[in-house]
């Protein structure tokens, strides 16, 4: 009985409650931060929504092609973070050939660079960023299908199957042990040589093709619980134009952290399960359960898991040098607020350097 428990705890989705029970939007005088866009509240309610339901939900899904052919036909209860993976993910494509500002609208025929990016997350084996080819890169860093994943782990599968993109020719880079090295970022994206200097740190820049890069950063705020040090810093992180949210959630249940309001951060929550879907004839996809039609969910910052990774989108090297700038500043404020160990992203992912 006490396994069982456990078991329907752990795969608990939103069939099991009313699409109606979602909490209404506060009327707030705090600024609401989605993905580097401050909105009002009070004035901005419907721009708020309409933003949030431009993002790529992925979901559960079920009755999808087994996953290397005899494997599982559904990912409810181990899929959640692959979810958010692809959430992540898909912002930076849709930053990538649609850029930022663009809004979904529901029952019109859609860009072909929308159906693109779609095509490459559908529950199929042939799409590039589907939940079989996560499943299945996965067994490679260690992970059998159908076993859960943390951040990391996605962080550096998405990695691994970015380069078989030719289409969106991104530079996916995962920044281990809360460092990012210029040197690394200059490889990934192609810039070579030369000496520059960018907001106080010595770097190299050579006049090379620059690949869109996205940069994750695996972080661990604390033990069991989020240091509460972290928590204004991580906050500034949705503030950044770069900013393609957090990946996390809470133990074993994992959320796509796309902004948020006070005390509190929006998500995208992946645990509904709806059946997979097929492209049509001519190309387009029945796309309405790819985006999130009710109030966004949101949590305090205190019930996070403490590790994260945070998500970061550099469409050109300018992009990218003003990335390094932002993240100083926001050093130089935490240093200036908190105490000096608690400065994640600021002394830890600040420290960019060459040797």
């Amino acid at each position: 009985m006490y396994l069982l428990i456990l078991y329907m705890s752990a795969t608990l989705t939103y069939d099991t409650l009313l699409f109606g029970e979602f909490e209404e939007f506060p009327e707030t005088a705090d600024p609401v931060w989605i993905l580097g866009k401050e909105f009002s509240a009070l004035t901005e309610r419907d721009e708020i929504l309409s933003d949030i339901s431009s993002r790529l939900w992925f979901t559960y899904r079920k009755n999808f092609p087994p996953i290397g052919g005899t494997g599982p036909t559904s990912d409810t209860g181990w899929g959640c973070m692959l979810r958010c993976g692809q959430m992540i993910l898909a912002e930076a494509l849709l930053c990538r050939h649609l850029g930022r500002d663009w809004r979904w609208q529901r029952g019109q025929r859609q860009r072909e660079e929308y159906v693109s990016i779609l095509n490459a997350f559908i529950d199929k084996k042939d799409s590039y960023y589907s939940i079989h080819q996560i499943a299945q890169m996965g067994v490679g860093e260690g992970k059998s299908i159908g076993q859960w994943y943390g951040p990391n782990t996605v962080a550096q599968v998405l990695k691994k199957l970015s380069v078989f993109d030719s289409w969106s020719r991104m530079a996916v880079h995962v920044a281990m042990d809360n460092t990012v090295v210029i040197e690394e970022i200059s490889e990934c994206s192609g810039c070579l040589a030369t000496v520059h200097a960018v907001a106080g740190l010595c770097r190299r820049k050579e006049t090379v093709l620059w690949k869109p890069l996205v940069l994750l950063i695996p972080l661990r705020l604390g033990l069991s619980d989020i240091n509460e040090a972290y928590m204004e810093t991580l906050k500034h992180c949705f503030m950044f134009p770069q900013s393609l949210g957090v990946i996390g959630g809470k133990p074993n249940s994992a959320h796509y952290f796309i902004g948020f309001v006070g005390e509190e951060l929006i998500y995208l929550d992946p645990h509904t399960t709806q059946p997979a879907v097929e492209p049509s004839d001519d190309g387009q996809v029945p796309d309405d359960t790819y985006h999130c039609q009710h109030p966004p969910c949101r949590m305090n910052i205190r019930e996070l898991d403490p590790s994260i990774a945070v998500g970061f989108f550099c469409r050109t090297e300018e992009d990218f040098d003003e990335w390094c700038t932002r993240i100083r500043k926001v050093g130089w404020i935490s240093r200036n607020t908190h105490n000096w160990p608690a400065d994640i992203l600021i002394h830890s992912v600040i420290y960019c350097f060459y040797n």
